[in-house]
């Protein structure tokens, strides 16, 4: 066997140890990674921690090291393990583990970078692929599709809701006055707001009988808002249909997932699966 053929065997093995979640080692590799990332994010927490953190403050942070180096070596391996390593770098997953292994880093030059160690946390996502939860998969690129396709409903309905909220403000500037809290038309139509959302500080009120008519007429109005965006994202999220069968396979190629159980061929390269 040539160096070349012993080149590419290896990096296919490679290949289905880091990305493919459907063999004993992908899992193996994948169930670790996770257990990595938690434990890393538990580390972030307790550095946030004073006390914790003057006291235990190297261990902390000779531990946080050793992770980031291992993140390091594995973020470098997935790009020598797939063809086309510019798919991976610029991918969402990709993105994501570069964005994780940086900071620390990053902490000697930029102070107070290393707390963005906490966006390791997103890396959790890789443990529907390592349960084998695909159904779920397919679940997110449906409801992904629906918002994409409702994004100029919704769009046109927060727009409404913002011209009504700034009408319903107005008026209630002008039922109650300064002398019940209501001290500008916009504070008068942050209260609207709050109110329309059913989120309710409680910092400002209606004292007048007829403000607090007012009040609960846009409250029962704020029922009836809320249930609109959430018509619009079921709707459209019935017409995507029946969704696809998915595996946790990834092409060797591009590392494009989310192939149909009988594919053969990766649906965005043409490369042999």
């Amino acid at each position: 066997m040539s160096g070349t053929e012993n080149t590419k065997t290896w990096q296919k093995k490679l290949h289905e140890v880091i990305y493919e979640a459907d063999t004993p080692a992908g899992k193996l590799f994948d169930v670790v990674l996770i257990a990595i990332i938690i434990f890393s994010i538990i580390l972030v927490m307790l550095e946030s921690v004073n006390d914790i953190d003057s006291e235990y403050h190297y261990i902390l942070l000779t531990a946080e090291w050793i992770i980031t180096i291992l993140f390091t070596i594995e973020y470098i391996l997935r790009i020598i393990s797939i063809k086309k390593p510019g798919k991976y770098i610029f991918s969402f997953y990709g993105i994501i583990d570069f964005l994780s292994t940086v900071p620390l880093y990053l902490s000697y030059i930029i102070a107070g970078s290393q707390a963005l160690l906490a966006l390791r946390a997103l890396r959790l996502l890789r443990i529907f692929r390592v349960l084998k939860l695909v159904r779920f998969l397919g679940e997110a690129s449906q409801l992904k599709k629906a918002l994409k396709n409702s994004r100029t409903k919704i769009t046109v309905f927060i727009y409404t809701v913002l011209v009504v909220s700034i009408i319903l403000g107005t008026i209630m500037y002008l039922i109650e006055g300064e002398e019940s809290g209501f001290t500008s038309i916009p504070r008068s139509i942050y209260w609207t707001i709050v109110t329309l959302t059913t989120v309710g500080y409680g910092d400002i009120a209606p004292q007048t009988s007829f403000g607090q008519f007012f009040a609960t007429i846009i409250m029962i109005l704020g029922y009836g808002i809320i249930a609109v965006p959430t018509g619009i994202v079921t709707v459209e999220f019935a017409k995507q249909g029946k969704q696809l069968h998915l595996n946790t396979q990834a092409c060797p190629n591009c590392g494009t997932e989310g192939h149909q159980d009988s594919a053969n061929f990766c649906h965005k390269c043409g490369h042999k699966l």
